[in-house]
């Protein structure tokens, strides 16, 4: 401060010609700098230019593999697995590593073995246990209804046997004719009845510590159904072992297969039937009722004939006492001799009138009677071997379902005990959890004691063989955008490397990952692959990504900045003398520095950046609009799109 008084005083003591010759410089430059800040402030310009012109999108991403290869924990429970053990972050992963199987990550497994496993095996072993119980006493079902059924067979067979006995065949077939009896059911019953019997399968035992494969139910056929079994009586019997009941419901082979026998409901009583027609040697056949009434129209006769000889013997013997030719004892014992005869006779002629009114009728009814009785009895074995075999049916079933259940529960155990070991699935570079800020907002972070839950990511191993930049796309932008194009990749940490790359996805709806932030703007993931292999480049490094969407080879472009928008046109200042004019010009293709000029001006003139002070853009509020920002669309909209699309 004390020098500024010695410098004036120096100066005052200088001839005055040099003080007029300093103020006479000062003047005039002071006057045409005000001359001219009023008639040429323009501000920032810029020449026309003509040439090729890259039409390029730039946007801002991170790189990431193609093949991200994230291992998520599967270990379900919502409480979590704690992490016991975890490579560190960063380790490369080598080929020996993936053959030697390394582990990369050991979570608890403490309680499931305890808690889980160990009672699941107990309620196993009860499981099969039961479902072999089943099993066995469904066969000892099977044969019982086997038993029962070939016993009412055979009762039936035999009981035809003894009517065909009495009657004779041929009487016989005609009562079974009259009662509606089909003739090919008492054949049938002549066979033995079959009926299917079940596979034993034995389940495998639980162990403890080992997985336990599951105990396949037995196999199934058509013939053995689960609530009903086909019981015919003509198949042959084989009481072998066959197959175990199928697990569909059918109904039985007697309503499906016509072909089957099928048993009379009820048989017609044989109260029904007249059997005294059949009371006559010719309309029996041969057998016990025959040759009873042969046996006793014999005597008959026998006794008619001692009665003649007796009568004869009588006349001679009275005819000899009138002449006194034989005594009086001689003539009694000739007259109870006939009188025997007589006795006889009746006897006989009554012993065959009461085999012929009520004997033979009795014994034919009785034997067709015992034999319905036992159709009958027949039918109901038949039904109820049918219930029995259902009920055990239904038993196996279930047990088999429980099995089924409980072993596939029990695997499902053992499958998340091994998945609380990760090991080396592929060589790369271990990562924590996500690899980006992301996973600290979304639990604790992916260390050792850390705890981590169903679905989330423990480590990533990328495949850093195939690269790629993940960018978003703003909705201006996104017409122009297609697969197969060129990009140019700079890494924000390498800026001197430049990497080609090509688009190979670009998505079809909008980004809705972080729309609660900004609603309004609308950006579309776009992938683009990285070309070559480097092995500088690391997962989540920022990159500046410039895609290449057109390529024009000589137009006059402009910065973007110098086209303003006009109510509806679009106009640049040009300088001219000293002075802005203001003229009206047609636009094209654009990028984020530069946009084409098709009409209205030429190479070589000057442009201001920005509307010049006092202009109609400048003092016309709300005519005028911003220079577009990265991201958003220019002024000349309607051009660039138009121009975007082709």
């Amino acid at each position: 401060m004390s020098k500024n008084p010695k410098n004036l005083s120096r100066i005052l003591k200088r001839p005055r010609w040099w003080l007029l010759a300093v103020i006479g410089v000062i003047l005039p430059g002071v006057y045409f700098l005000k001359a001219g800040a009023k008639s040429g402030d323009f501000g920032t310009t810029f020449v026309a230019r003509r040439g090729p012109l890259d039409i390029t999108v730039l946007e801002g991403g991170e790189i990431e593999s193609e093949e991200k290869g994230e291992i998520k924990c599967e270990v379900k429970g919502g409480q979590g697995v704690k992490i016991l053990k975890i490579v560190e972050e960063g380790y490369q992963i080598t080929e020996d590593d993936v053959k030697a199987k390394k582990v990369l990550v050991e979570l608890d497994s403490a309680d499931l073995r305890t808690n889980k496993i160990t009672p699941q095996e107990i309620t196993f072993g009860s499981t099969a246990a039961s479902l072999t119980d089943a099993q066995q006493g469904y066969e000892i079902q099977v044969n019982q209804n086997l038993s029962d059924v070939m016993a009412a067979a055979q009762k039936a067979r035999f009981a035809r046997m003894d009517f065909d006995k009495y009657m004779g065949d041929q009487a016989a077939g005609e009562i079974m004719a009259e009662l509606g009896i089909k003739t090919e059911l008492a054949e049938a019953i002549t066979s033995p009845t079959t009926l299917p019997a079940a596979t034993a399968v034995k389940p495998p035992e639980a162990s403890q510590g080992q997985n336990v494969a599951p105990a396949q139910p037995p196999a199934q056929t058509p013939e053995a159904t689960g609530t009903v079994q086909s019981v015919r009586a003509g198949d042959a019997a084989s009481p072998g072992p066959q197959a175990a009941p199928a697990r569909e419901t059918r109904p039985p082979a007697a309503a499906t297969n016509p072909a089957a026998p099928a048993v009379a409901a009820a048989p017609v009583p044989s109260a029904a039937i007249d059997f005294s027609k059949y009371a006559d040697i010719d309309a029996l056949g041969d057998g016990e009722a025959k040759q009873k009434l042969r046996e006793l129209r014999d005597a008959v006769q026998m006794a008619q004939k001692e009665l003649q000889q007796a009568q004869s013997t009588l006349e001679g013997t009275k005819r000899l006492f009138e002449k006194d030719f034989v005594t009086k004892i001689e003539m009694d014992q000739a007259q109870l001799t006939y009188d025997n005869c007589v006795l006889k006779v009746k006897k006989a002629e009554t012993a065959l009138s009461l085999f012929e009114k009520y004997e033979f009728p009795k014994v034919a009814e009785e034997t067709l009677s015992k034999y319905t009785e036992a159709l009958r009895e027949l039918d109901r074995t038949k039904k109820g071997a049918i219930s029995k075999l259902a009920q055990a049916d239904a038993k196996l079933k279930s047990a088999q379902a429980k099995y089924r259940l409980e072993d596939k529960q029990l695997k499902d155990l053992y499958d998340q005990l091994d998945k609380c070991t990760i090991k080396a699935p592929r060589p790369g570079l271990v990562v924590h959890g996500s690899g980006s800020a992301m996973q600290y907002w979304q639990g604790e972070q992916v260390r050792e004691g850390a705890t981590v839950r169903e679905r989330q990511t423990v480590i990533t191993v990328p495949d850093m063989k195939k690269m790629c930049v993940k960018v978003k796309i703003h909705e201006s932008y996104i017409k122009k955008i297609q697969k197969g194009q060129k990009a140019r990749i700079t890494a924000d940490a390498f800026p001197e490397r430049r990497l080609e790359g090509e688009i190979t996805y670009v998505g079809m709806l909008a980004d809705s990952e972080n729309s609660w932030l900004n609603p309004d703007m609308k950006v579309y993931r776009t992938t683009i692959k990285i070309k070559g292999e480097y092995d500088w480049i690391r997962p989540g490094m920022t990159t500046k990504v410039e895609i290449l969407v057109n390529r024009l080879d000589d137009v006059v472009y402009v910065p973007i900045q110098a086209v303003s928008p006009l109510e509806d046109k679009k106009v640049c200042h040009v300088v001219e003398g000293g002075k802005s004019q203001q003229r009206e010009v047609e636009v094209g293709e654009f990028n984020d520095e530069f946009i084409e000029i098709k009409k209205g001006l030429q190479e070589g003139e000057r442009v201001c950046l920005r509307a010049p002070a006092g202009s109609e853009e400048e003092g016309a509020p709300g005519k005028k609009k911003a220079p577009p920002a990265k991201g958003e669309s220019p002024p000349q909209t309607e051009p660039a799109s138009a121009a975007g699309s082709k």
